[in-house]
């Protein structure tokens, strides 16, 4: 029989970590630079969100339609341009802003942006709602991926950041953040 895993943080109470929040609204202020988010991001708690999808319906002897299957799906936003991205929130509060509906899964970021690329994502939208909207994508949602563990060393986070952001490609920056977001709309799986 398939245990259940164990929640990431087993007394946490859905409230988005203060330095994340911080940073993040430095960063919207034009006081912090992408970097300092995703330094912030590299070592949280973040929340994925997983939604009921309905399989299956049947209608009854009544005449009413109702449920009879329904599976839990990640759901994934769609831009016009047709690329995905993966939502995940920094709290519970900025996921029931996106969609009340919604359950969360703990999770930690380099496993996201592992799950997006799964997904065949291009980024990774943290609080796509708000209070404040960020995009992780490119190179950069490929090396935080491809962290085996959370990078809370700050010393290689910089080093990694670093390097990435002298590749013409990253999209770390503001403007880039301001031609991502409003691209997306929710679609099911």
């Amino acid at each position: 029989m398939p245990s259940i895993p164990q929640p990431l943080v087993p007394d946490d109470d859905g409230a988005a970590d203060a330095a994340v929040t911080a940073v993040l609204a430095s960063y919207a202020a034009g006081e912090a630079d992408a970097a300092a988010v995703v330094a912030a991001l590299a070592s949280v708690r973040l929340l994925v969100p997983v939604v009921a999808v309905l399989t299956e319906a049947e209608t009854g002897a009544d005449g009413l339609r109702r449920e009879k299957e329904s599976e839990m799906a990640l759901p994934v936003l769609v831009g016009a341009d047709g690329r995905r991205a993966v939502p995940a929130f920094t709290g519970t509060a900025a996921l029931r802003r996106w969609r009340p509906d919604a359950r969360p899964i703990q999770t930690l970021t380099p496993q996201v942006c592992g799950a997006a690329l799964g997904e065949n994502a291009a980024a990774v939208v943290i609080d796509v709602a708000g209070p404040v909207p960020f995009a992780i994508e490119g190179p950069l949602l490929h090396a935080m991926a491809a962290t085996a563990h959370p990078l809370t060393d700050r010393r290689s986070l910089d080093t990694l950041i670093h390097s990435l952001t002298q590749h013409a490609e990253v999209t770390v920056t503001r403007p880039a953040r301001r031609r991502l977001l409003p691209r997306f709309r929710r679609q099911g799986r």
